[in-house]
């Protein structure tokens, strides 16, 4: 399928995309910007359909930037006896790698195995090599049982005490935010309109069926109208609002429950490798190494509060240092340690009598009488199956036939990285570049697992000036972010773009008032919209440094959206 010539997608266009929004009719309109939102306009793009997204925040503000950030089976799902969901995330996690190698990375996992645990010492050698089996996996990743001694060997902060020996098996480790952001722009590649910031806020209708939305621009405060054939929600946990505004919620509804994750300075919590362990409740959490921090999660509990300003509290916070301290007792970790934290939302589908950790994570479709096709659920490993289902039966909707779904061959950057191998030298070349300007080997792997080969760009836009050179380094990274990316705010750079905000905390203060103004002028800020601004990514600095005494209620949540939208009008 020939690409059609797009407009560039750049936060500088946006009018432009907003005017074509309006004027075009499209065969399908997606409503949300997460994984599976832009998984399925990347999708119906490269089959030739004319593609529409709006996204009510910023792309993957909701769900898609507050997962656990792994692109895994869920072996834990075995227990569940859903081997039809570990046998197509598997399979999706290898495809999902290989689209995009620098961002899907191999993480070898340890897997503990105590007295009195989960897993038995036999029950984790089945399990794990049914996992192994179901999920496709390769060879030499398979899994390994490894002894007492072998095990802290791996792995020195285990308790010796009560383990038993570990299952060292293969996962793969990604940044969501990052990964959605590479789908949208992929689909605007293939001539998909997309735009961040405005919320559809009731359907049109034409004969009874659904023919297209009308539209809140965030940024603007303007309303307009958007028309299309089929209109699909994949609004994560405000499907069930959008299917009240359609009068189509049935007895079939979204149950939320939320996951919240801590990081910590790696020198504080120095593991080597991932590990997935015990919690005494019976749960299981990961604590994950990623270059300067360590992250563990998550929660797992039911949640009925705001969608927009979803946080944590002190009671999520104690849960999950008693858990780290309940399998490292050594390392003593205090909510003190804490340098940041993120919250998110579940949409999975209710199950009468289930708690949450019980519900399965499978996708749902629902189908209205007009015509308005939802889908919820799910999990971000298979967000291109949830994706080729949804255009599926959007094609069989449309009197035209289209191509076959096109995306297991289509490398979410198209300058790609072939493989782990060809990431690690690229890695090393860029290391040479940056030790030459005073930066070390860490800004080099955050750069290539960030952006891939994109990393050219951004250095070839980094001024030879005074600059310090990270502050240099940030300037050209939201220079690119506004011009190839619809960077659009201050906290989309530090949350999204970047991941500053969870994994580089300490950097943000370095560099904000450089990057503020660099955006100002690029984007023509006004007095208000920099006021603005600077608020919000104030709160957003707010929000993942404290841990509340309770959720934050829909009524008392203000008028901010989630992720970090400005959420009201900007002249």
């Amino acid at each position: 399928m020939s690409k059609t010539k797009p407009i560039s997608f750049s936060a500088t266009n946006r009018a432009q995309h907003l005017e074509q929004l309006k004027s075009k009719n499209f065969d399908i309109l997606v409503i949300g910007g997460g994984a599976t939102g832009c998984g399925i306009a990347l999708d119906a793009a490269a089959r030739g359909m004319k593609v529409a997204l709006v996204e009510k925040g910023d792309f993957a503000s909701g769900t898609s930037s507050k997962s656990t950030k792994l692109i895994h089976g869920g072996l834990r799902y075995l227990k569940q006896f859903e081997v039809g969901l570990v046998r197509e995330t598997g399979t999706e996690r290898a495809i999902v790698h290989k689209l995009a190698p620098h961002l899907v990375l191999p993480e070898k996992m340890v897997l503990p195995i105590i007295k009195n645990g989960t897993f038995g010492k036999w029950a984790a050698s089945i399990g794990v090599w049914v996992y192994d089996l179901v999920a496709g996996v390769e060879k030499e990743d398979r899994r390994k049982m490894l002894s007492k001694k072998e095990s802290l060997e791996k792995e020195p902060l285990l308790e010796a005490s009560k383990l038993l020996g570990s299952c060292f098996y293969a996962e793969y480790r990604t940044d969501d935010a990052r990964l959605t952001i590479e789908l949208i722009k992929r689909a605007a590649q293939y001539g998909a309109l997309a735009v961040n910031y405005c919320s559809a806020t009731d359907f049109i209708y034409e004969n009874k069926k659904v023919q297209g939305i009308t539209c809140l621009d965030h940024l603007t405060g303007a309303s307009f109208k958007i028309k299309a054939r089929q209109v699909v929600s994949a609004g994560g946990p405000w499907v069930d609002k959008l299917r009240k505004i359609n009068n189509s919620i049935n007895h079939k509804k979204l149950h939320l429950t939320k996951g919240v994750h801590l990081v910590f300075p790696h020198e504080k919590f120095p593991l080597r490798h991932s590990v997935y362990f015990d919690v005494p409740d019976g749960r299981m959490i990961f604590a994950i190494p990623r270059g300067k921090i360590t992250y563990v999660g998550t929660t797992d509990t039911n949640y009925k509060a705001s969608l927009d300003r979803v946080v944590c509290t002190k009671a999520d916070a104690k849960y999950l240092i008693d858990a780290i301290d309940h399998a490292f007792p050594d390392i003593s970790l205090k909510e003190t340690d804490i340098i940041s934290n993120w919250a998110g939302l579940r949409p999975l589908i209710h199950e009468d009598g289930k708690s949450p950790s019980e519900l399965s994570r499978k996708d749902e479709i629902f189908e209205s009488e007009t015509s308005l096709i939802s889908i919820a659920g799910g999990k971000l490993t298979g967000y291109r199956k949830m994706a080729q289902r949804i255009v599926d039966l959007v094609d069989k909707r449309l009197p035209e036939k289209y191509a076959s779904c096109q995306t297991r061959k289509i490398p979410l950057v198209e300058d790609s990285l072939k493989n782990t191998k060809a990431v690690n030298q690229y890695i090393s070349t860029v290391e040479g570049r940056l030790s030459k300007i005073g930066l070390n080997e860490y800004f080099a792997w955050y750069l290539v697992t960030t952006y891939g080969k994109q990393t050219e760009l951004i250095l070839d836009a980094m001024s030879p000036c005074s600059d310090d050179p990270e502050v240099a380094l940030a300037r050209a990274e939201a220079w690119f972010g506004v011009h190839h990316e619809m960077t659009n705010t201050l906290v989309d750079f530090f949350v999204r773009q970047t991941g500053r905000l969870y994994f580089d905390i300490g950097s943000i203060a370095a560099i904000r008032t450089q990057v503020f103004a660099d955006m100002s002028e690029l984007l023509d800020w006004s007095d208000e919209r920099q006021l603005a601004e600077e608020k919000q990514l104030d709160l957003m600095l707010q929000d993942a440094t404290t841990y509340y005494d309770g959720e934050i209620e829909e009524a008392g949540s203000g008028k901010r959206e989630a992720g970090g939208s400005i959420g009201y009008e900007i002249g």
